[in-house]
């Protein structure tokens, strides 16, 4: 009987059908952007969303088959009451319009409402709505009431807004419109495939100031396309938490890096790697009112080194490659106004990120972004002219001379 079983028993497993292979999914964060309370320009007139729709258009850096929102009142001291949140396909970075064959109402604990405590942020439940990497994707927000403003200023992208309920609405025509994100923390995508997270932290350099509204031309933007072009590196994604103005030490616009890692970085789900270009305003805010001594040089440079070592041991303690890039030059510019003893401490610093033993890594932008004739300052054909932010052609030749291997 035995033998009359195992000889019948490879007919059986023939017989039987293939199983569908299974996986286990998990959550990356595709897009993200770092909000806080907006100040001076940044800030809307008071009205400006009461009671109204808001659309903004990401990018998520790479595919997934489900997609969450995370929502953010972080700068509210009172609860940010919504009132509903719609996702799309958008047919383009520029417009407002989606396809309304992709119209989907977000859910909150099944409700389509949701009241975000104050400080908090707030996931929506998943959506089943496959997304291509660098696909555009808009998401569509109605306010209930006035909200506290919680924003990430420096959108380089445009944002529609109009009185009502527009959830729905294929095209928002007449909309007013503006360059911010707000209340819009992450778009999270849901993989079968592993995937791997990178993310920039930095300032306005890497938040892209002197890229082009609506062009996804930033530097991460340039490194987002090579990942994606690379068969063998699909798998990662990189958002960009860069902040106009921000510092390691001080608070500027926006919370200081140390103040906001845990936020920006190590919460963010999927993290492997990243890439810290940070200090420019740190150097620069030194003196910008008056001169200081050498000795303050000294105790600024050596606290600007302090705060690397606190980033990096804090990633290393979730097992996050940490990446340093090196400040890049900016004498010349007129807010600034560095002189030779600021491009000593500039350069003091990059020395110690350059040394072996402190990052896992380095990316070398002050030597693909100096002038070889004028080292303290940018190439003039990747200088957006106020001697401190790359252009459009700077930020392409920072994206492209990121070493892929990094990620491996």
């Amino acid at each position: 009987m035995r033998l009359s079983l195992l000889a019948a028993l490879p007919f059986a497993l023939i017989a039987m059908p293939v199983q569908a292979k299974t996986c286990t999914p998990t959550w990356v964060a595709g897009w993200a952007s770092s909000q806080f309370r907006p100040t001076g320009d940044a800030e809307l007139p008071v009205g400006t969303l009461r009671d109204q729709t808001l659309r903004q258009i990401v990018r998520p850096s790479v595919s997934g088959d489900r997609l969450r929102v995370r929502l953010s009142n972080l700068a509210g001291i009172t609860p940010l009451r919504i009132a509903g949140v719609s996702i799309a396909r958008a047919l383009g970075p520029a417009s407002a319009a989606v396809d309304p064959g992709t119209l989907i109402s977000l859910r909150f604990d099944g409700a389509p409402e949701v009241v975000i405590p104050a400080g908090a942020d707030y996931l929506s439940e998943p959506v089943s709505l496959p997304v291509g990497a660098l696909e555009n994707i808009a998401i569509s927000i109605r306010y209930d009431g006035e909200p506290e403003q919680t924003s990430h200023p420096g959108s380089r992208a445009t944002s529609w807004h109009l009185p009502g309920n527009h959830l729905t609405d294929e095209t928002m025509a007449g909309a007013a419109s503006f360059d911010h994100w707000f209340n819009l923390a992450a778009l999270e995508v849901e993989r079968c495939a592993p995937a791997k997270l990178i993310v920039a932290l930095g300032d306005s350099i890497t938040d892209g100031k002197g890229s082009t509204t609506n062009g996804n031309d930033r530097w991460t933007d340039v490194l987002a396309q090579r990942l994606q072009a690379d068969p063998k590196r699909r798998d990662m994604a990189i958002v960009n938490q860069g902040i106009g103005g921000n510092r390691l030490l001080n608070d500027g616009l926006g919370p200081n890096a140390l103040a906001r890692l845990d936020r920006d970085l190590l919460a963010q789900p999927g993290v492997t790697h990243l890439i810290l270009l940070e200090g420019i305003n740190d150097l620069g805010t030194l003196t910008r009112d008056a001169p200081v001594s050498a000795a303050e040089h000294q105790v600024h440079v050596a606290r600007i080194i302090g705060a690397y070592r606190q980033i990096i041991a804090r990633a290393h303690a979730k097992g996050i490659k940490v990446i340093g890039a090196t400040v890049m030059p900016f004498v010349g510019n007129d807010y600034y106004h560095a002189d030779a003893q600021n491009e000593a401490d500039r350069q003091a610093v990059n020395k110690w990120i350059r040394t072996p033993g402190h990052f896992d890594a380095v990316i070398d932008f002050d030597r693909v972004t100096r002038d070889p004739a004028h080292p303290d300052r940018l190439l003039p054909a990747y200088d957006d002219g106020d001697a401190l932010h790359p252009s459009p052609k700077g930020y392409k030749a920072m994206g492209e001379a990121v070493p892929l291997s990094l990620f491996d």
